[in-house]
């Protein structure tokens, strides 16, 4: 019996990749920080027609916890066809502005938990074919100054699974990297497309689009899919413009923004 495999099951867009996979009949395992969110989230999930489910609360910063959920896996006898990475950190100010532990908070969200994850779940398919799923961001197309953590991290995500794409092919894994624009899951992010006007509306696709969208991505094997024709545009634009005025239109753009939503 196959599950898919859900990191941060219960924002925004992890939620609505787990209804998507639920109402496909699919046997799920989510997981997320705050255990009352998750429990909930199974039920709602059984209701809307999931197959087998469970959840374990994890600190994806910490090994230990990381090393309990898969404990937890093993002794279930769980097996993965699917891996949806999505937790993700967008703090977003200065460097400078920075403490050390959030620093690598957001790199140990972002980048470590999803290697390790991907790394340990891999050896724990029920059969060498599998899917692959990693949530980037338009964000990592180009360095941002005033995002720059974020920014890096997405971009180290993409070159990362790219690279698996080509990898992991000859087993049989589709492995697929996701680079939304806004996606309006949270009330700073949605004050923060109406922010942009114009730009943000045809930017900004709901959970749900990005969801569905993803997983017939994957099915094609993909190597990158970028929800939105705006967003395709934006995507050329940003990798043929000179690089100088690329940042400097960020830097202009992002200097006295600040978020600390974690």
């Amino acid at each position: 019996m196959s599950y898919t495999f859900i990191s941060g099951a219960t924002g925004g867009i992890g939620k609505a990749f787990a209804r998507a996979c639920a109402v496909r009949g699919e046997n799920l395992f989510i997981t997320g920080r705050d255990a009352v969110k998750l429990s909930a989230e199974k039920d709602a999930l059984i209701s809307a027609g999931a197959g087998q489910t469970e959840f374990f609360a994890c600190d994806l910063t910490d090994k230990d916890s990381r090393d309990k959920m898969l404990a937890y896996i093993d002794e279930k006898g769980i097996k993965f066809a699917r891996i949806v990475n999505v937790a993700g950190v967008d703090t977003q100010k200065p460097f400078t502005e920075y403490t050390a532990e959030k620093i690598l908070f957001q790199i140990r969200v972002n980048v470590e938990s999803t290697v390790a994850l991907t790394h340990a779940l891999l050896k724990r398919r029920e059969i060498p074919a599998a899917e692959i799923i990693t949530i980037g961001s338009m964000s990592g197309v180009s360095p941002m100054p005033y995002f720059a953590l974020y920014s890096a991290s997405k971009a180290f995500l993409e070159n990362l699974f790219t690279a698996l794409h080509y990898e992991l092919k000859p087993e049989g894994v589709k492995v697929t990297t996701v680079l939304p624009g806004g996606v309006p899951t949270r009330a700073d992010i949605i004050e923060e497309i109406k922010g942009q006007g114009v730009w943000g509306k045809l930017s900004s696709k709901s959970p749900e689009f990005v969801a569905e969208k993803s997983l017939k991505a994957v099915k094609k094997n993909k190597i990158v899919y970028i929800p939105g024709f705006f967003n395709r545009f934006l995507h050329f634009v940003m990798k043929i413009a000179p690089k100088k005025a690329v940042l400097c239109f960020i830097a202009r753009r992002w200097k006295n923004h600040r978020k600390d939503a974690f």
